[in-house]
């Protein structure tokens, strides 16, 4: 999964602390995010639910009532961070007793009673589908006991919570439309931290983010493990097979996104994280209709060698894959397109690394997310293969994947030299306060002189110069 790569500059990074909101609240929740943006989308979820509960968010964990870290699971990395983490806030716990701990997210159900019982770090271990719980089990922590909740479910989607914004530039949000995933991709461990995929009724989707724009929110992220997959036939869980009744009466993913679409042009449009088998012309053809979605689509393609694609269980091949681009271009030629990879998966030769290397060059990717292969427990590849690729042929391969998209990327920006974008403007630049930064349609990040613009404006720039990871330009009139 991708949809952490969505994040705004202002917010990338590891770990993602919510800003301070004071509506009187005498308790205080310190929230950190890991991961995804699915994580920081539902940490905007327990936000909301404990708001409720007496509970403002606050970017001091040191006046913190309840400590809460939404962990991902994706990589033993972010799970070591955590570990670190919790030690740090350890300390604390010594000198505040009435201090709560808690683990959220994707580590919980795997790591609960490591977490609870040997190592005694935290008080409270919720899983993704259990945060309406929250209370409760607060309450429970509050009477000297330890609680935990990881149960899966099959329907829970968070539809009817309006989430607190944290730490928004109030310009851009994310909208989640599905949660939980059917597909079981040998190296991932999403399908067993969030469970089976389910999707949100298509009208509540169409009112929060019509509630975000009437609030001056000018872009709205459509968040799923795989939304090309979304489909409502009157309940969540996706059917394996819906009757031909359901289907005529279904929402896809195409009909969402034009439903997302109609709410104002004004309202940008952009989705993560689409799955290359899943990806139809139908949501292309919707793409190319509306100006207010994004031209840009991030496709992993995790390998470009169809013998390592199937054993990575990924339902498609490099041909298919190709295909897909091919049709992006077909209906969207000045698209950006982005992917993910994956160096040294279990039993990849070098001629498997070097058909990844090719597959990028032919697609011209204009940035990727690359990263080494790192076995995941519960996962079909821990059960059924071996990690047989050392780490430093990992490492070597990253480093020569990194290298081609470096040139990739530095190719693509120089050929929008010259050109101009409508961009929004999400804010001030970090470098520099007489600059602003946004975002074009393509999903590349341009920075510009601040003259009388403001963050929030679409405004019209030319490109004057660039580097291999940013455009840099001057607004012109429009």
């Amino acid at each position: 999964m991708s949809v952490e790569k969505l994040l705004p500059e202002e917010k990338q990074g590891e770990a993602l602390n919510a800003v301070s909101r004071n509506s009187n609240n005498s308790k205080k929740l310190y929230l950190e995010s890991y991961g995804c943006a699915m994580n920081f989308s539902d940490s905007e979820i327990i936000a909301s639910i404990l708001d409720k509960e007496g509970f403002d968010t606050t970017q001091d964990f040191k006046v913190a009532d309840l400590i809460f870290l939404n962990t991902c699971a994706i990589r033993d990395n972010a799970e070591q961070r955590v570990r670190n983490r919790l030690n740090d806030f350890k300390q604390l716990k010594r000198k505040n007793p009435s201090l709560i701990i808690g683990v959220l997210g994707c580590m919980a159900e795997r790591l609960k009673s490591k977490l609870l019982e040997e190592e005694k770090l935290v008080d409270l271990v919720v899983g993704p589908d259990s945060y309406r719980d929250l209370p409760n089990l607060i309450e429970t922590v509050e009477g000297g006991q330890k609680a935990v909740n990881v149960l899966l479910s099959r329907e829970e989607t968070y539809a009817d919570i309006s989430p607190v914004r944290l730490d928004s530039n109030g310009i851009t949000a994310f909208v989640s439309i599905t949660r939980g995933c059917d597909n079981m991709c040998a190296f991932c461990v999403v399908p067993f931290t969030r469970g089976r995929e389910r999707s949100r009724e298509p009208e509540t989707i169409v009112n929060e983010a019509r509630d975000l724009f009437e609030r001056g929110y000018k872009e709205v992220t459509l968040l799923g493990q795989n939304v090309n997959s979304y489909l409502w036939t009157g309940g969540g869980l996706k059917k394996d097979n819906p009757s031909e009744d359901e289907l005529k009466n279904a929402t896809t993913f195409a009909q969402l996104l034009e439903k997302v679409a109609l709410i104002n042009p004004d309202l940008r449009i952009r989705y993560s994280t689409s799955h290359p088998k899943d990806m139809g012309d139908d949501v292309l053809e919707i793409m190319a209709k509306y100006e207010n979605i994004c031209n840009y689509v991030h496709l992993p393609v995790q390998s470009g060698s169809s013998r390592v694609l199937e054993m990575m269980n990924r339902g498609y091949t490099r041909e298919w894959y190709m295909d897909r681009i091919n049709a992006i271009k077909r209906f969207m030629p000045d698209a950006g397109i982005s992917t993910d990879t994956i160096s040294g998966f279990c039993g990849e030769t070098e001629e498997d690394h070097q058909e990844t290397m090719s597959l990028m060059e032919w697609s011209g990717f204009d940035f990727s997310y690359m990263f080494k292969y790192s076995e995941r427990p519960k996962t079909l590849a821990e059960r059924k293969f071996k990690d047989d690729v050392d780490e430093a042929t990992k490492s070597r391969r990253l480093a020569e994947i990194i290298e081609v998209q470096k040139q990739l990327s530095h190719k693509s920006n120089i050929r929008d030299l010259g050109k101009e974008f409508k961009v929004l403007i999400e804010g001030v630049s970090k470098k520099s306060a007489d600059f602003l930064y946004g975002r074009n349609s393509q999903n590349k990040v341009i920075v510009f002189p601040k003259k009388d613009l403001k963050k929030g404006d679409y405004a019209t720039i030319k490109v004057t110069s660039c580097t291999s990871a940013t455009l840099l330009g001057e607004a012109v009139q429009s």
